[in-house]
């Protein structure tokens, strides 16, 4: 299953439902597989991680991927390379290139960084996050964390809360989980929205942006709230976050109008408290610890997938 022309995989709009439910299917059978953690399926080959942004959840999720697959490694230290030097970031990859790795995984802090490496080099790339842009490997993880608790998106209300302006998740999981036939609500502050009357609405009709959090949580199959994020907050579009916490924030009272079952998922890392209660993140409706499991074999899968296609 090709994931694209050079194999890469830069987000979820590239795939069909063919290709998601593929790599579905591979990451079961991973998860499924005693002997998935010393049986060598990717043996010989070698792994790049190059993150220009700090992020240990993704990036120790991939490393540990590749390492089960039996993949060598290679993290690359910003600190200490040549980019402090002024390298571009062309030169920075045309000389990763010439050391013949097999694979790159990239995380950026520029929306297209990862569309940028991959036209200019013969290697195929997963983008691990690129800005403001997507983050789809995420996305396949969540699909796959609902799918094994619902059995299917199809006609489910998930409900996306919070900061939508800042979160490159909530743009990939808009368009994979429309994809699979999910009815998707979006709630946010008004100056933490994005452009939906130019986009996803108009294109969509499964993507429904509201404007009262009630409407957003009721009979909700899943409430996904995002992180808040911190170091973006100097731009001044929330006046506090004990503001935001009231009348944004999850808890228990607030999803008391969702369904019984309802599932609670973060992409974290969680600020507890803000955007979502303690009693949430660690009860038994939270699937936030299933999400960085299965994130484990969706990575496995996909690298499985690209590196047995690779010439």
């Amino acid at each position: 299953m090709n994931i694209t022309s050079n194999k890469s995989l830069l987000d979820v709009d590239q795939l069909s439902e063919v290709h998601i439910q593929s790599i579905m299917n591979e990451a079961d059978k991973l998860s499924n597989d005693n002997i998935a953690s010393t049986k060598k399926y990717t043996s010989g080959k070698s792994v790049l991680t190059l993150f220009y942004e700090n992020s240990t959840r993704t990036r120790t999720s991939f490393e540990l991927a590749a390492k089960k697959l039996g993949a060598d490694v290679i993290n690359i230290s910003l600190g200490s390379s040549s980019v402090k030097k002024g390298e571009s970031l062309l030169n920075t990859v045309k000389t990763l290139e010439a050391m013949q790795f097999d694979l790159i995984i990239v995380r950026h802090s520029d929306a297209g960084a990862p569309y940028f490496i991959s036209r200019n080099i013969d290697i195929p790339v997963i983008n691990a996050g690129d800005g403001l842009h997507a983050h789809p490997t995420q996305t396949l993880l969540d699909i796959y964390t609902i799918q094994k608790k619902l059995g299917t998106l199809k006609n489910k209300k998930i409900s996306i809360i919070g900061d939508i302006l800042h979160s490159r998740v909530a743009r990939s999981n808009i368009l994979g989980f429309s994809k699979l036939g999910a009815n998707v609500y979006i709630n946010s502050p008004k100056t933490l929205s994005f452009f939906k009357n130019k986009f996803f609405e108009q294109k969509n009709s499964r993507v429904n942006f509201v404007d009262d959090l009630d409407h957003a949580i009721e009979n909700a199959d899943v409430i996904m709230p995002l992180r808040i994020q911190l170091e973006r907050q100097e731009q001044g579009n929330i006046p506090s976050l004990r503001e935001y916490s009231k009348y944004w924030g999850i808890n228990e009272e607030k999803i008391k109008i969702a369904k019984n079952n309802v599932m609670i998922m973060h992409p974290g890392p969680v600020n507890e408290g803000v955007e979502i209660s303690s009693g949430l993140v660690h009860g038994d409706k939270s699937q936030i610890n299933l999400q960085v499991e299965h994130g484990l074999y969706i990575r496995m899968a996909i690298i499985k997938t690209i590196l047995s296609e690779a010439k």
